[in-house]
């Protein structure tokens, strides 16, 4: 059966000589990963700059049921970056929201309205000159929405503090050490309801953003199984100032 669907690249690995193993996160199947042959040769079929991860695909895929490696018949480019390949924070922010999508998203099935999500998300970066310092925060936490554990409750002068581990805003600091103060609590609060656009009206300083960063990963650890940590955020800590 041939399927007709747009995808994301999450993952590529190389396997023989010429070819690559592709996780392919696509809006009609879910996650599925498939055979690209012969795209390390001099005249590939498609094009190894098609495949590079967060590209962003239109495809038509052979689908059986079962069949945990599938293979592409048509692969071409859904929405071609004119920025983030040149700009090293982009890129850098691009390959962190690919990483933390590979380790959180496993569905085997349509989830339209969060593939949907990640496709805009990566258009809009490509797009994006302000406010990019911010931008992993917002992706990080918009998603928790579509993964099942998006914060609950709100910041107010009554519930200024943010419990990591239960999820929620709280009225006095929990007993144990994993929650948000007022300030930070703050900007959590303030990332959650924003637009991207608007990201510009946060004044954080990138000791507070980094803080910020951290206890997000540690709110995925308590609230996603098997989730271990992100490694590309220390790439963050570098290029954004």
């Amino acid at each position: 059966m041939l399927i007709k669907t747009r995808a994301i690249v999450f993952r590529t690995i190389k396997y023989a000589e010429t070819s690559l193993i592709c996780d392919f996160y696509t809006e009609e199947l879910g996650l599925k990963s498939y055979l690209v042959s012969g795209v390390r040769t001099k005249k590939p079929k498609f094009s190894a700059g098609l495949l590079q991860v967060m590209s962003l695909l239109d495809t038509v895929v052979y689908h059986r049921a079962g069949n945990a490696l599938n293979r592409p018949k048509e692969i071409k480019s859904a929405f071609p970056y004119e920025t983030i390949p040149f700009d090293i924070r982009k890129s850098a922010i691009g390959q962190f929201m690919a990483e933390l999508c590979r380790k959180t998203i496993k569905e085997e099935e349509a989830n339209p309205s969060l593939f949907n999500f990640l496709f805009e998300s990566y258009s809009f970066l490509d797009g994006l000159n302000d406010g990019l310092p911010y931008y992993p925060l917002w992706f990080m936490i918009q998603l928790t929405g579509y993964l099942g554990f998006m914060p609950s409750g709100n910041y107010d002068p009554k519930t200024p503090f943010f419990d990591l581990e239960a999820g929620y805003f709280c009225a006095r600091e929990p007993v144990h050490p994993h929650f948000l103060k007022e300030k930070e609590a703050q900007l959590f609060w303030n990332i959650i309801t924003q637009m991207p656009e608007d990201l510009t009206l946060n004044s954080a300083n990138k000791t507070e953003r980094k803080s910020l960063l951290e206890k997000m990963i540690l709110f995925y650890r308590y609230h996603m199984e098997n989730f271990k940590g992100l490694n590309s955020h220390e790439i963050l800590e570098v290029v954004l100032a």
